[in-house]
C-alpha cells in the first residue's frame, strides 16, 4: 500500500489527514484515546512536546547570518493578524452593537481573528516555507491568548502581558539554532524532524477537537471559521510580499488557537456587560477553531500551486 503518497496527494495531507482521524475518534470515541499509558501519551497529550521538537529541528537549520529575518516575518505577520480582527471587531460593534450582525457577536469576531494557532502554522511554515518562517512563530506565539483580544476591545491594562510565553517558545528555537550553527552534522541530523513530526503533533491536536462543536455553533459558527481563514490567511499572504518574494505560507496565519476559547469568559470578567454574549460567541470561536484547521491548509495548499505556476509560466515567457 502507498500510504504516505496517497497522503501526499491531500493538500497539506500530512496535517489534515492526522487532524481529521484525530478529531472524528475524539467525536465518536472519546473514551478511546483515554486508556492511560503510551496510548495517551502518544495520541492525546503529545501535540505541545512534539511541536516543540519541531520547531527545536526547524531552530536548527536558520544560518546565524539569517537570524533577524524570523523576527522581522514574525513581527509582520502578527501586526496584520491583531489589525484585521480589530478592525472588523470595531466595524461590526460600531455599527450593530455588541449584538453582532448575522448572529456573529463582535466578542467572537475578535477573539477568533486576532488568535492564531502556533503549531499548525508551524507546521505549515515547515512543508511550505524556509527555517525563518518557522522561527517566525517566536514572534507569533505573542497573539496565542487573549492579550490582543483585550488590547483591541480596550481593556489591555486588565491582561498581563504574556512575556513568559514568548520565552517559552523561544527557548527550543535558540536551543536548536546553537546546535545547528556549531554543528553542520547536527543541522543535518535535526533536519528529518521538519517533516517527520508533522502527522505525530497533527493527530492529538485534532483529538484536542469535537465536530459537535460545529452543530452548536452554526451558520455563524462556519461564518467565522470561514471570515478567520479566508481574511486573515490572504492578509498574510499578502504581506509576505514585505519579505521579498510572497509566499503561501503567510496565509497559514489564517487560524483560531484552541485556547482562544475561553478568551470571551476571560473578558466577561473583566467586563460584565459582555456576560449575555459569552454562550454565544464561545460557541462560535470553538467551531472556528475546527474550520480554520481544515480550512487553512487548503488554502495554503492552493496558493503554493498557484504560485508554482505563475513561476513556471513567468520563466516560459
Amino acid at each position: 500500500m502507498k500510504i504516505l503518497k496517497t497522503v501526499q496527494k491531500v493538500p497539506g495531507g500530512l496535517m489534515v489527514i492526522p487532524l481529521l482521524m484525530g478529531a472524528t475518534i475524539n467525536t465518536f470515541f472519546p473514551q478511546a484515546l483515554q486508556i492511560g499509558g503510551f496510548t495517551t501519551a502518544l495520541f492525546k497529550d503529545s501535540a505541545t512536546a512534539f511541536i516543540a521538537l519541531f520547531v527545536l529541528c526547524n531552530g536548527a537549520q536558520i544560518d546565524f547570518k539569517q537570524a533577524g529575518q524570523p523576527l522581522y516575518k514574525g513581527a509582520v505577520l502578527t501586526f496584520v493578524k491583531f489589525v484585521l480582527g480589530a478592525l472588523i471587531g470595531w466595524i461590526v460593534g460600531r455599527v450593530y452593537g455588541h449584538a453582532g450582525v448575522l448572529g456573529l457577536t463582535p466578542l467572537a469576531l475578535v477573539a477568533a481573528i486576532t488568535n492564531s494557532k502556533g503549531g499548525m502554522y508551524a507546521a505549515l511554515a515547515g512543508q511550505y516555507g524556509d527555517s525563518t518562517d518557522v522561527g517566525a512563530i517566536s514572534v507569533l506565539s505573542l497573539n496565542d491568548g487573549p492579550f490582543f483580544t483585550m488590547l483591541a476591545f480596550g481593556i489591555s491594562g486588565l491582561a498581563n502581558i504574556p512575556f513568559i510565553a514568548f520565552i517559552a517558545v523561544l527557548v527550543p528555537i535558540l536551543i536548536g539554532f546553537i546546535l545547528g550553527n556549531l554543528d553542520e552534522d547536527m543541522r543535518s541530523f535535526l533536519a528529518q524532524g521538519q517533516v517527520l513530526l508533522i502527522p505525530f503533533f497533527a493527530f492529538p491536536l485534532g483529538a484536542a477537537l469535537d465536530f459537535r462543536t460545529i452543530i452548536k455553533a452554526g451558520a455563524p459558527g462556519l461564518m467565522l471559521g470561514v471570515l478567520a481563514a479566508v481574511i486573515t490567511g490572504l492578509g498574510g499572504y499578502f504581506a509576505t510580499s514585505l519579505f521579498g518574494k510572497r509566499k503561501a505560507v503567510g496565509a497559514a496565519i489564517g487560524t483560531t488557537a484552541g485556547n482562544a476559547v475561553g478568551t470571551p469568559a476571560a473578558l466577561a470578567l473583566a467586563d460584565p456587560s459582555l456576560q449575555q454574549y459569552v454562550a454565544a460567541s464561545t460557541a462560535q470561536v470553538a467551531a472556528a477553531v475546527i474550520v480554520t484547521a481544515i480550512l487553512c491548509p487548503l488554502i495554503v495548499s492552493y496558493l503554493d500551486k498557484l504560485d508554482k505556476k505563475r513561476e513556471v509560466a513567468g520563466a516560459s515567457a
